[in-house]
C-alpha cells in the first residue's frame, strides 16, 4: 500500500482537558483537569481507583468500556444505583456518558444535547490496552477476533454490527437444520451468511493492510477460509464460492453444526525485529510489539480522520524491562495522541516529559504534579 491510498482529513483534535466522575465504581466525586500535557500518568495502590479512570473516559467513545461489564457494575456500591462521567474537550464540547438510578441503560449527551451512543465515537476515538491483553497471543483464537475486529471497527463502525448480524444468522441456521428446515429456507440464509461473512472478511483484510503500513516493528495477518476465497477472487466470486461450500455442509454433529468462515478466522503478529512469530517470544516482547501494535493504530487513526486518539495503557510498565521502558516513553511522548497510563509507581514514569502525574487513593484524586522535561 503506498500512503496515498489512506486518506487524510484536516485536523480535528479533541483531547480531554478536563474529566470528572460522580459514583463511579469507588470514586464518589473525582475531577482531574488537563492544561497542555498529552501523558496523564496515574499511579496508586491496588484498588485505588487507578483503573476506574481508564475504564470512565473508555466510556466516551460510546462503547460498553474496557473491561465490558454490565452497565450496572459501574455504579459506586454505596451510592444511589446511577453515575456519570462528564468530560470537556479541547474544542470546549462537554460529553457526558450517566446512568440513571433504576435504569438499566447509559446515555450520553453532547453539549446539554441527548444524543446515541454510537454519536460519540465522533468526538472521541479511544483505543486501550489492558492486562487482558497481554497474554493476547497465546490465548484462544476467540480472544484475538475480539481484539483485532475492535480494532478494524475504530474505522468502520459497522464491522462490529456484521459480526453481531453473522451470529444471529449462523445460530438461526443451526435451529433450521436442527428442525429440518427445507432447501429454500436454508438456502436463503446461506446467502445471507455468505455475503455478510464475505464483507466481515474483507474488513479485517482491509485493517491488516492499512495498519501494516505503519506498524514498522511488525505485521498483522489474518487467516482464515472465507479471507483465503476473498484474497484468491473477488468479492462477488468469493461470496458464491463460500455459498455453495455451505450448501454442501448442512449435517449437524450431535447437536452442532460444523463448519468452516470467518468465526473461526485468527489473526498473528510477527515481529519483524526478532524475525519471529510473536507467539514464541517472551511475555515482555509480547508486550512491547503489542504497544508498537497500537501506536500504529494511534498513527492510522491520526491519518485517516484528522483526530488524535486517546491511548489507554492499564498497567503501561509490565513485562517491560528499563530499555523497553524508556522506549516506551520516547514513542508516547512522539505519538499524535493522549495518553493515559497506569501504574503502582510513579518513580517508574519519571522519564517521561510533558506528563501530569496524578495519585489515586481510596477513590480520590490527589498530588497532581506536572512535568514538562521528564523531571
Amino acid at each position: 500500500m503506498d500512503a496515498g491510498s489512506i486518506p487524510t482529513l484536516a485536523s480535528n483534535f479533541k483531547m480531554i482537558k478536563q474529566i470528572t466522575l460522580t459514583d463511579f465504581r469507588n470514586h464518589t466525586s473525582s475531577r482531574i483537569k488537563i492544561d497542555n500535557e498529552k501523558n496523564i500518568i496515574i499511579t496508586g495502590e491496588n484498588g485505588a481507583g487507578k483503573t476506574a479512570v481508564l475504564e470512565a473516559v473508555s466510556l466516551l467513545g460510546g462503547e460498553k468500556g474496557l473491561r465490558g461489564v454490565d452497565i450496572q457494575m459501574l455504579s459506586r456500591f454505596d451510592g444511589n444505583g446511577g453515575f456519570s462521567v462528564f468530560a470537556t474537550t479541547e474544542d470546549e464540547s462537554d460529553i457526558c456518558v450517566f446512568l440513571n438510578s433504576g435504569d438499566n441503560n447509559r446515555h450520553a449527551k453532547i453539549d446539554n444535547e441527548n444524543v446515541a451512543l454510537s454519536e460519540l465515537a465522533k468526538k472521541l476515538r479511544i483505543v486501550w490496552l489492558t492486562p487482558k491483553e497481554d497474554r493476547i497471543f497465546v490465548e484462544s483464537s476467540a480472544d484475538r477476533r475480539v481484539f483485532f475486529d475492535r480494532l478494524a471497527a475504530s474505522f468502520e463502525p459497522s464491522h462490529i454490527g456484521r459480526i453481531s448480524r453473522l451470529n444471529k444468522l449462523m445460530s438461526e441456521r443451526g435451529g433450521a437444520i436442527k428442525n429440518g428446515g427445507d432447501k429454500n429456507w436454508l438456502d436463503a440464509l446461506d446467502k445471507q451468511i455468505a455475503a455478510t461473512s464475505v464483507s466481515v472478511a474483507a474488513g479485517r483484510i482491509r485493517y491488516a493492510s492499512e495498519i501494516n503500513y505503519f506498524f514498522e516493528n511488525g505485521a498483522v495477518s489474518v487467516n482464515g477460509f472465507v479471507e483465503k476465497l476473498l484474497i484468491e477472487n473477488n468479492d462477488a466470486l468469493a461470496e458464491q464460492k463460500y455459498f455453495e461450500y455451505l450448501q454442501n455442509n448442512r449435517d449437524l454433529i450431535g447437536d452442532k453444526m460444523i463448519i468452516d468462515g470467518v468465526h473461526k478466522s485468527d489473526f498473528g503478529v510477527f515481529n519483524k525485529k526478532l524475525n519471529l512469530p510473536s507467539e514464541i517470544t517472551s511475555t515482555g516482547q509480547q508486550k512491547a510489539i503489542l504497544i508498537d501494535l497500537i501506536l500504529a493504530h494511534a498513527k492510522l487513526i491520526h491519518i485517516k480522520t484528522g483526530q488524535k486518539p486517546l491511548i489507554l495503557l492499564d498497567e503501561a510498565v509490565a513485562h517491560l524491562d528499563s530499555t523497553a521502558r524508556l522506549k516506551l516513553f520516547q514513542d508516547l511522548n512522539d505519538s499524535d495522541a493522549q495518553v493515559w497510563a497506569t501504574g503502582i509507581d510513579i518513580n517508574i514514569f519519571k522519564n517521561i516529559p510533558n506528563a501530569l502525574f496524578v495519585t489515586c487513593q481510596n477513590g480520590r484524586i490527589s498530588n497532581i504534579v506536572t512535568s514538562t522535561n521528564g523531571q
